[in-house]
């Protein structure tokens, strides 16, 4: 990622403000998890500033890329995302091979944190820091406080995954791939077809998919 761009603490304001009008216009709480966002939907507060776990502030929108943004909500604990033993990889060891095609197609890739009920041990900032370090990530990871990002994109799974295009539009919603447990034996890469069908700019041929993981753990 070589554009990291600090936002203003007061674009959490008009984000809030903006999210909230929505919201409440469709008899919705904004504290409530949203319906799942919908493909051809702008990037809910994508101006929204989160702390990324090299200690900078970024938005959704400052680390998009010329040709959109590949979102993926995960966290350090689950299966699916870190793999269980010899039984599963888990799709955590595909992020950076995914972020390096991205990056080919200029695409740029984040990581999202929004297990708000874990932040006091296995999910804290420290924690994030620990394990971007431990696997090389070579994307941003950031903290959504209060899972307002996931909230607002009906975010459900870790890991779920959002493609959007260079206006911020989603394009693509689901899984990754077709199969968490061996990542040699892929038959469908969802997301690799999502991203090359983007740079062409043709629509995926597959647009939606079941997001597959542990619920994020949200506060109650």
């Amino acid at each position: 990622m070589n554009n990291l761009f600090k936002k203003p603490f007061a674009m959490l304001g008009a984000a809030a403000i903006v999210a909230g009008s929505l919201f409440i216009s469709a008899g919705l709480p904004v504290n409530e998890p949203q319906p799942e966002l919908a493909i051809g939907a702008k990037a809910p507060l994508a101006d929204a500033a989160m702390t990324s776990a090299d200690g900078t502030m970024m938005t959704l929108e400052s680390a998009a890329g010329p040709n959109g943004l590949l979102v993926v909500f995960s966290c350090n604990t689950c299966p699916f995302v870190v793999g269980n033993g010899t039984k599963s990889d888990g799709w955590e060891g595909r992020y950076n091979s995914t972020n390096q095609a991205a990056e080919r197609m200029g695409i740029e890739m984040v990581l999202v944190n929004s297990n708000e009920a874990k932040r006091d041990n296995h999910d804290s900032l420290e924690a994030m820091q620990e394990r971007a370090k431990s696997e090389g990530y070579e994307m941003p990871y950031l903290l959504d406080k209060a899972h307002r990002i996931a909230d607002a994109f009906g975010a459900l799974k870790t890991p779920h995954v959002y493609l959007f295009d260079k206006n911020m539009t989603l394009v693509y919603r689901g899984s990754l791939d077709d199969n968490v447990s061996d990542a040699n034996a892929v038959q469908d890469n969802y997301i690799m077809d999502a991203m090359t069908s983007l740079k062409r700019g043709k629509a995926c041929d597959v647009a939606e998919t079941k997001a597959i993981g542990c619920s994020i753990k949200r506060m109650h």
